[in-house]
């Protein structure tokens, strides 16, 4: 009885010795960034933090009436920090960072190294991670935060939120996370494409036409800003540059005038860049390019070496034409200069300027595409296609 009596009072005692969780916010009494755009104007940058609301994020069968998907808040400053100090002001609840799934950057944003300490902001901040994606536009960044995707689903599953979801159908632009741009902007050749995104009105509901965002090609961002951006076709040859495609698709040409068109699915991709030292002062670079194909529908009777030979015409020309763009603006886009780098760094070196080496249209000595396997899809009239 002595012993219990000692006991009990000891261990309320402890009780009150135990951590709790007093000090901690609850989930509900907090503000969630789904994605942060920044602008650049007046000599201030102009911070856009889009809030989600997670009661649309959990889908249920029950509506959630009237409630916003998300808002979007506006403030600026003289540097970012400023302009998000600001916006802590006007807030209701604690604001927090650590489910941030995208940037977004204006042009003006891009330009003379202001994407830089904006960049740093969020990689030294203890909240965020190196998995936030990083997008840029010339549209406005307010109505891009502002747009609800497809079928008024989450925010969270946008193609901005998620890009993974989008170039798992069609890889036309390979996505990129802040990792990958320290990586890109700390090794040679210090460029780095990063997706180009636009608003289009090409979908419709019963209301009438709605805008939804669209990957419209990339912008080659440098250590000192922006470089440019290679938009629509001109970009296409990006796609056929790097093993992380998992589809693209050609559209081809049959011969003979009353030939159709023919839209072939393109996977199973891999590149290999081979830098060729013709002289101590010349490089040039071999290219191959290895594919799968299948085919959609077509009419008629068509063989496998046609097809061959015209995806091998089409790929090229792509290749081509999206790296003579990126010579327009002094861009090494298909990052050749790290190609050498890796496999010859005395010779990068001696010939390196600012981590780039020189690069014209005739640094391309060979692009040779190897078209492997062709499936000709689901047979279903009779057999069109002969070897």
């Amino acid at each position: 009885m002595i012993k219990k009596c000692i006991v009990f009072p000891l261990f309320v005692f402890l009780i009150f010795l135990l951590s709790g969780c007093w000090d901690a916010t609850e989930p509900q009494r907090m503000y969630y960034v789904n994605a942060v755009g920044v602008d650049y104007e007046d000599n201030k940058y102009k911070v856009y933090l889009q809030i989600i609301n997670f009661a649309d994020v959990a889908k249920t069968e029950v509506p959630t009436g009237n409630v916003a998907p998300a808002e979007v808040g506006y403030a600026d400053g003289k540097t970012v920090e400023e302009a998000i100090y600001k916006l802590y002001r006007s807030a209701d609840q604690e604001i927090f960072w650590g489910h941030i799934r995208y940037l977004l950057f204006s042009e003006r944003a891009l330009k003379n190294e202001r994407s830089i300490p904006v960049i740093d902001t969020f990689i030294r901040f203890r909240e965020t991670r190196y998995n936030i994606w990083v997008f840029s536009t010339k549209d406005s960044i307010k109505d891009v935060l502002l747009i609800t995707p497809i079928l008024r689903n989450s925010l969270t599953s946008s193609k901005l939120s998620n890009p993974i979801n989008t170039t798992e159908q069609e890889s036309f632009i390979d996505p990129v996370n802040l990792r990958d741009l320290m990586i890109g902007l700390n090794e040679p050749s210090h460029e780095i494409s990063i997706p180009y995104v636009s608003v289009m009105n090409n979908w419709e509901d019963t209301d009438g036409p709605t805008e939804e965002t669209t990957f419209a090609g990339i912008g080659i961002l440098s250590k000192d800003g922006i470089k440019g951006f290679i938009k629509d076709s001109n970009a296409r040859g990006n796609q056929w540059m790097h093993d992380d495609t998992n589809r693209g698709e050609v559209t081809i040409k049959l011969d003979g005038e009353e030939r159709d068109y023919l839209t072939v699915d393109l996977d199973k991709l891999t590149v290999e860049v081979k830098p060729l030292v013709k002289n101590s002062d010349s490089i040039k670079f071999n290219i191959d390019i290895h594919v799968h194909a299948t085919l959609n529908g077509f009419k008629g009777t068509i063989t496998t070496q046609e097809i061959r030979k015209k995806i091998v015409e089409q790929v090229k020309k792509e290749v081509l034409e999206t790296y003579e763009e990126g010579l327009k603006m002094d861009a090494d886009v298909y990052r050749l200069s790290e190609y050498l780098y890796r496999s010859n760094v005395k010779m990068w070196k001696k010939i390196e300027m600012d981590g780039k080496i020189p690069l014209t249209t005739e640094s391309i000595n060979e692009i040779n595409i190897h078209v492997g396997k062709i499936n000709p899809g689901r047979k279903t009239y009779v057999e069109t296609i002969t070897e």
